[in-house]
C-alpha cells in the first residue's frame, strides 16, 4: 500500500525547518504533499500562489514531494487527495498545546485521519516564518534560515521599504 502524507501550513516565506521536516518524511512515505493554506485570517506577506510557486521550487529536487495550494479544511483538503497521515512539526514544548488540540480537533472531524509529529533538527528549531518575515522586513539577513530563493523574494518584496 502506498502512503501519502499531508504537510499542511501557510509557509509565509518556507524556511528551512520546514524543508528540513518535508526531506525527513519523504524517506518515509510514498508521497508527501507540502498543503500550503490560503488562510483568509492572516494577511501573508505572498499570495497563495506566489507560496505554492516557491514552495515548489524549492522541493523540486525531491522526487515524491509536491506543492499544492488549498482553501477549505485541512481534513476534508486530505479526504480529496486519498490521505490518511497529516505531518505537524514541533518546534518547541510552546507548539505542543495548540498542535494537540489541532490533532484532536482532526480526529473528531475525520477519525480515519492520523497526525503524526515531526521535531526539526536542532539548528532549525528556533526558527520561524513571522520571526523571519519580520527580520525581513527591518532588512535583516535571513538567508541562513530560508533557501535562496525564498531569500530573494523576500529581499525584493521588502526594497525600500
Amino acid at each position: 500500500m502506498k502512503i501519502t502524507a499531508i504537510y499542511p501550513g501557510t509557509f509565509d516565506p518556507i524556511t528551512n525547518g520546514h524543508l528540513d521536516l518535508v526531506s525527513r518524511a519523504a524517506r518515509f512515505y510514498d508521497r508527501i504533499i507540502v498543503a500550503v493554506a490560503l488562510n483568509k485570517g492572516k494577511s501573508p506577506l505572498f499570495s497563495l500562489s506566489e507560496r505554492v510557486a516557491m514552495v515548489g521550487a524549492v522541493i523540486s529536487g525531491l522526487d515524491n514531494v509536491e506543492a499544492i495550494g488549498f482553501d477549505n479544511l485541512l481534513v476534508e483538503f486530505a479526504r480529496q487527495q486519498d490521505v490518511h497521515v497529516i505531518l505537524r512539526g514541533l518546534r518547541a514544548v510552546s507548539d505542543f498545546e495548540y498542535e494537540f488540540q489541532l490533532a484532536s480537533m482532526n480526529r473528531r472531524l475525520a477519525p480515519e485521519i492520523e497526525t503524526v509529529f515531526l521535531t526539526p533538527a536542532e539548528q532549525y528549531e528556533f526558527i520561524s516564518s513571522s520571526m523571519i518575515r519580520e527580520i525581513a522586513r527591518l532588512q535583516g539577513d535571513v538567508s541562513s534560515f530560508v533557501p535562496e530563493i525564498v531569500n530573494q523574494r523576500l529581499i525584493k518584496k521588502f526594497e525600500g521599504s
